[in-house]
C-alpha cells in the first residue's frame, strides 16, 4: 500500500499565523437557485453553514483576525458574522466589480489591509479542523492527491515535498503525479509583498477574470514564491461548487456523529461500502488504519 512521506517542519511558534483572508466575493453561480437569496458560504450543509464551519476551524487553532472579501449579497456575510465570531476579530473589503471579475481581483482588493504573515482560505472549502494544523506556518499549500474526479489546478512537487510546478492544463497522459491544490495557502510577509507586485502587474494589464493561481504558477516558474506542500489526504475535505457537490458533502460531513463514518468505500473494519460519495473530496486510504 502506497503511504505518503510526512515532513515535520513546524518553525518556532513565534512564526504561527493567525491571520485569515476569506475570499468570499463570488455570485456562486453553480450554486443557484441556492445563491440567489444567500452567498455560497452561507450555503447550508446538514444545518451548519459552510462559514460557520470554518468559523469553528479558525477558533479551534487560535486565529485572532479574519478579513473577508465580500461581494454577493455581502449584507448577509456581515449579518451572519455580528454573532458568530468568537474571539476573531472580523474585517472587510468589499469588491464592487465581483460580478465581472474572478478571484485574483478578490485576492488583489485585500493587499493594502493585510500586512502580516496569513492563511489564504476559499470560502467554499469543508474540512476537519485539524487538517490546519500543518498549515499555521508560512509558504505552505494544502494538496490532495489528484483522483480521476478532480479537476481544477494541480501541482507536481520536489524531492524535497516543495512545489515544483503549477498545472492549469488538463492532465494529458502524463506520467509525473500530480496532485490537487486544495485552494488554503499560508503565506508570509516576504512572499505576500511579492505577490502583490505580481498582482499588480496582471489587474494593470487587464487580467482580471484569471484565478490568482496563474500569478503563483508564474512566480514558481520564477522561482520568488516557495511552497511547502501539506497532504490534505488523511482527514476528509470536499470543494462545494454545485448542487452535486453539495450532496456528496452532507455524506462526508453529517449533522451528527453518532457511528463512525465510513469514507471512500472503507468503514472503520476496512470493509467495502457501495455508497462512495462523488468527485473533489479525498481521503486517505489509510485514513483508519
Amino acid at each position: 500500500m502506497r503511504r505518503f512521506m510526512f515532513f515535520n517542519t513546524n518553525p518556532c511558534p513565534k512564526n504561527r499565523i493567525t491571520t485569515a483572508l476569506l475570499l468570499a466575493a463570488g455570485t456562486g453561480s453553480r450554486l443557484f437557485p441556492l445563491t440567489q437569496k444567500s452567498p455560497k458560504c452561507l450555503t447550508l450543509v446538514n444545518e451548519t453553514s459552510i462559514l460557520e464551519r470554518l468559523l469553528k476551524s479558525l477558533n479551534q487553532n487560535g486565529f485572532k483576525r479574519l478579513v473577508v472579501v465580500t461581494g454577493h449579497l455581502e449584507d448577509c456575510i456581515r449579518d451572519f458574522l455580528k454573532t458568530r465570531a468568537g474571539n476573531i476579530k472580523i474585517e472587510y473589503v468589499f469588491s464592487p466589480l465581483y460580478k465581472t471579475t474572478n478571484n485574483i481581483y478578490s485576492l488583489w482588493m485585500a493587499r493594502k489591509i493585510i500586512n502580516e504573515s496569513f492563511m489564504l482560505i476559499e470560502s467554499d472549502l469543508i474540512f476537519e479542523p485539524s487538517l490546519l494544523t500543518e498549515m499555521l506556518y508560512p509558504d505552505r499549500i494544502a494538496i490532495s492527491r489528484m483522483k480521476p474526479w478532480l479537476n481544477g489546478s494541480t501541482v507536481t512537487l520536489n524531492p524535497s515535498n516543495k512545489v515544483n510546478a503549477f498545472h492549469i492544463d488538463v492532465i494529458n497522459g502524463s506520467n509525473e503525479i500530480r496532485y490537487k491544490t486544495v485552494n488554503i495557502y499560508s503565506l508570509s510577509v516576504s512572499s505576500w509583498y511579492k505577490v502583490i507586485e505580481k498582482l499588480n502587474q496582471y489587474i494593470l494589464a487587464g487580467s482580471v477574470n484569471d484565478y490568482y493561481e496563474v500569478v503563483f504558477k508564474q512566480m514558481v516558474a520564477e522561482k520568488s514564491l516557495s511552497l511547502q506542500a501539506v497532504h490534505f489526504d488523511h482527514q476528509p475535505w470536499y470543494e462545494v461548487d454545485t448542487i452535486e457537490d453539495l450532496a456528496s458533502a452532507e455524506k462526508l460531513f453529517p449533522a451528527k456523529i453518532d457511528t463512525p463514518i465510513s469514507f471512500y468505500g472503507l468503514t472503520p473494519n476496512n470493509k467495502k461500502i457501495t455508497n462512495i460519495p462523488a468527485r473533489k473530496s479525498v481521503v486517505k486510504e489509510s485514513f483508519y488504519a
